[in-house]
């Protein structure tokens, strides 16, 4: 790969990093890109996945003290995770994909929608049930969702941060840095155990792959450090942004540009 080329992929990796770690869908840079240099479609899902998951496990340390205590419902609802998100790079090696490329900008209009709307769904959850005369408390081990989100993750990834982070937004009442961080944290292992199954395939391209993760390091930690001072209301009308973006560009691209 010629120098410009991996110097390229680096800034555009500063960038990808920042928008991993303070929204979600840094594939819609990464992604792009890597099909951009001659990466086949199936690897450059890998590679992505690949590329990412040092930065948001950076992001997600660097803010730790919002993450939820690890006891034995946010372990169980980890290993669940990362089971779903193994099963997806799985399936990813065994399948060309098609049918789900084209459910993936209903999931991610799905998230968009229900991020958006996860403040009033939280309120009126809570109030549905105080009014029952019981407590509602939310967790991230009350959310079966996650699940296949994380199988979705394994399997494809473009736009997973999305998916997982209106999954935490509710879980969290709308705490939008505690439920960024929980995302980065479970995003980045679902990457890990992912990744793991596509370096032992084979399916990853590494001189791309290594310059993406060079730059994402940088943003991914400068990233982790904006959500902490952003204000929520701005990253909330952001990430709707991107989701709505996301879902655009992946409806173009799987329903509608001839294959």
């Amino acid at each position: 790969m010629e120098i410009h080329v991996f110097v390229l992929l680096a800034g555009l990796g500063v960038l990808a990093g920042m928008v991993a770690s303070i929204v979600g869908g840094a594939a819609v840079i990464v992604y792009p890109a890597l099909i951009a240099t001659g990466v086949p479609p199936q690897f450059a899902a890998a590679s992505n996945l690949v590329a990412l998951m040092p930065a948001t496990m950076l992001a997600a340390l660097s803010d730790r003290s919002q993450l939820p205590p690890f006891n034995r419902a946010f372990v169980e609802l980890v290993f669940a995770s990362v089971v779903g998100a193994g099963a997806g790079a799985i399936v990813l090696m065994i399948t060309p994909g098609r049918v789900f490329e084209i459910i993936v900008p209903v999931l991610l209009g799905f998230a968009t929608v229900i991020f958006a709307l996860a403040d009033r769904i939280g309120h009126h959850i809570r109030k549905r049930a105080a009014h029952k005369g019981r407590e509602v408390k939310f967790n991230v081990s009350s959310l079966k969702i996650l699940l296949p989100v994380s199988f979705y993750g394994g399997y494809f990834g473009a736009g997973v941060g999305v998916l997982i982070l209106a999954v935490f937004s509710i879980a969290t009442g709308g705490d939008y840095r505690s439920a960024n961080v929980a995302k980065n944290f479970v995003s980045s292992l679902n990457a890990m155990v992912a990744s793991g199954i596509f370096i032992a395939k084979g399916v990853v391209v590494w001189p791309q792959t290594l310059a993406l993760m060079c730059g994402m390091l940088a943003g991914g930690l400068a990233g982790a450090y904006v959500a902490r001072v952003i204000p929520p209301r701005f990253a909330r009308g952001m990430i709707v942004v991107v989701g709505v973006a996301l879902t655009v560009v992946f409806a173009k691209l799987y329903w509608f540009d001839p294959r």
